[in-house]
């Protein structure tokens, strides 16, 4: 039945992410090649795990809730690192006929340096004990990598208006195109069909929420506002469906919830990402498909572990690790830097994505996977190579 729950929960976080996918296309319709995929599309894609580390943090406090909260954020990071590349490669190559794959270098450097940094303060910075700044510091390191994304899109943007001024012909006045009041476009009413009151009331019922909010109207930027801010809400709720039912699985099957959460809440949660990865690189647009990956995972550890730390801390207080605990988020964060790293190099040195680089990412993933569950029934090997883990993590 929980298992049921979930797979309800992740059918209503994806249909909510084809309303959120219209509105974020319209809202970042002028932003610049792999723009949008690290910003407006990872934000909105990385709902889920922001939710589900709030109701984790907030439902269960302390320990419990901080485990399930970067279980599921640290697990997503590795489930958008490897599985929604290798589903990227394996869709495109098997639907679009002679597809190239190639992804810009530089959206590479960008994403993966800010994520293997945000990694490197989740390893070295956090510890036992978290307070109210750990959870500022990482806000305050997207806000950084934000920045310097809005600064950089200004910057594509200037520039392209700077190249368009001095292509114009000043020489000749009569060639220059006059704006022409006919063919200025405006609303077309004869084209509009607007949705009555059932229609809406049964596209609800589907989780239609692109028609429950436009209805037929043209999409400006109030009604994509107000889709995004729908579907997020709706992502919230199949959130807490989706925690619970982690949470009954692991009482079911005597795990602690933060195993669960590593593998389940993580992969249903990435539900968002996945689906718009998978349509950028439809469209040909492979460096928002990668960046929106990449992007999603900067925001899971940064904001979306950081804002309900900060906010939880200065509510109750310090937050305590359990020593039961402790040692496998440890070994999670060091275990996550080195598969991002191994990642990262993987992508940067490919000059074309292909399907065996899409096989071995899904290996490493499964190979992730059966470390996790060998770790929660103690299995020798897991055991191995969780020591390894601990020695990395106290070289420093």
């Amino acid at each position: 039945m929980w298992l049921m729950l979930i797979f309800v929960s992740s059918w209503l976080i994806a249909k909510s992410c084809d309303g959120f996918e219209e509105a974020a296309e319209y809202l970042g319709r002028n932003m610049t090649d792999g723009m949008k995929g690290a910003t407006i599309n990872a934000i909105g894609s990385s709902m889920p795990e922001l939710w589900v580390t709030f109701i984790y943090l907030f439902l269960f406090h302390d320990t419990t809730g901080f485990a399930g909260g970067i279980g599921t954020t640290a697990g997503s990071a590795v489930f958008n690192a490897m599985v929604i590349p290798a589903l990227v490669i394996m869709v495109t190559l098997w639907t679009v006929r002679n597809a190239k794959i190639q992804v810009s270098r530089r959206v590479i450097v960008r994403d993966g340096l800010t994520l293997l940094t945000a990694e490197f303060f989740l390893i070295f910075f956090l510890g036992d004990v978290l307070k109210w700044y750990h959870g500022f510091f990482l806000m305050l390191l997207y806000c950084s990598y934000a920045a310097f994304m809005l600064y950089q899109h200004k910057r594509n943007v200037n520039g392209n208006e700077d190249s368009d001024d001095e292509n114009i012909d000043d020489s000749d006045d009569e060639n220059i195109d006059a704006p022409d009041d006919e063919n200025i476009d405006a609303p077309d009413d004869d084209n509009e069909h607007p949705l009555t009151l059932a229609e809406r009331f049964f596209a609800l019922l589907k989780v239609d929420l692109e028609a429950v909010v436009v209805g037929g109207r043209p999409l400006v930027t109030r009604n994509a506002a107000v889709l995004l801010l729908l579907s997020t809400s709706v992502i919230a709720v199949a959130c807490w469906l989706l925690v619970l039912s982690c949470e009954m699985i692991g009482r079911t099957l005597h795990l602690h919830g933060y195993f669960v959460a590593v593998i389940l809440a993580a992969a249903a949660s990435s539900v968002p990402d996945t689906i718009l990865s998978i349509k950028d690189a439809r469209k040909g647009n492979y460096d928002d498909a990668v960046a929106n990956a990449l992007g999603s995972n900067i925001f899971d550890i940064c904001f979306a572990l950081g804002a309900p730390l900060f906010i939880y801390t200065l509510i109750y207080g310090p937050l305590t690790i359990e020593a039961s605990i402790s040692s496998h988020i440890i070994e999670l964060r060091v275990l996550l830097f080195i598969l991002t790293a191994i990642v990262f190099f993987v992508f940067y040195f490919s000059k074309q994505f292909t399907k065996s680089i899409a096989f071995l990412l899904l290996f490493m993933y499964g190979a992730f996977v059966l470390y996790v569950l060998g770790r929660a029934y103690g299995f020798e090997f897991a055991t191995l190579i969780s020591e390894k883990l601990m020695f990395i993590s106290n070289l420093y």
